[in-house]
């Protein structure tokens, strides 16, 4: 296994990475497009729609494709918007779970005085229930949404930023995720990246976005970073 020497902080992405959170999201999804009248959509199609923020990902709900009509109505999408945003809420995301290894590795790299933050294009207003619900609100010094920032990832806003606010060389962040929007950001902040296969990442490999090591566990992460060495 690869090894990464000087690793002071991580961040990671949150859905697909850290919370397997697309039947909960999913199940919103599908009770808006129920209250416009629209025809329901499957938990495999959701699984290539998630990664770019929920404007993205309804426009591709509504659009029943990856690609966002560019004709869909804005006065829709907002509807759309409005009615996700209080279904993914009162569903009280009971039915995603943390993938397994996570809460142990975590608790490795608190125990090695690695701070953590989460990196996530998710709306923000969901992040403080969503960590503390499943037990890993405690781990991360910052919690950035998708829309703390002017910009989410791809763009390397909230990387850099991490940077500024730690005192970090490029060297000495690592960015975890499963979706191409990580790798890029990560790439585009000159720092580490991590690319887990089991994610979502729109349905295709995450190795060919060539993140910097390929993992197919989350607890593999312990050896990337070289703890207990």
């Amino acid at each position: 296994m690869k090894m990464i020497d000087g690793i002071k902080f991580v961040a990671f992405d949150l859905d697909g990475t850290l919370l397997d959170s697309v039947p909960d999201l999913a199940d919103a999804v599908n009770k808006t497009l129920q209250a416009l009248g629209r025809p329901e959509v499957t938990i495999a199609q959701m699984t290539t729609w998630i990664g770019n923020g929920a404007e993205i990902m309804l426009g591709r709900a509504l659009s029943r494709s990856i690609e966002v009509d560019p004709d869909l109505d804005p006065a829709l999408h907002r509807e759309a918007r409005q009615l996700f945003d209080r279904f993914y809420d009162e569903g009280g995301h009971r039915q995603s779970a943390l993938y397994p290894g996570v809460k142990d590795t975590l608790d490795a790299l608190r125990e090695a005085g690695i701070p953590m933050a989460i990196v996530t294009n998710k709306p923000a207003q969901f992040l403080p229930h969503l960590l503390a619900q499943h037990g890993i609100a405690e781990y991360f010094v910052d919690v950035i949404g998708g829309d703390t920032f002017p910009l989410k990832k791809p763009d390397p806003y909230a990387l850099h930023w991490l940077m500024e606010k730690h005192c970090l060389a490029a060297s000495e962040l690592l960015m975890v995720g499963d979706s191409r929007n990580d790798i890029l950001a990560a790439k585009a902040a000159a720092c580490y990246v991590v690319g887990l296969t089991y994610g979502y990442n729109y349905g295709q490999p995450i190795s060919a976005s060539d993140p910097d090591i390929v993992l197919d566990h989350f607890s593999q992460l312990a050896e990337v970073v070289k703890l207990g060495r």
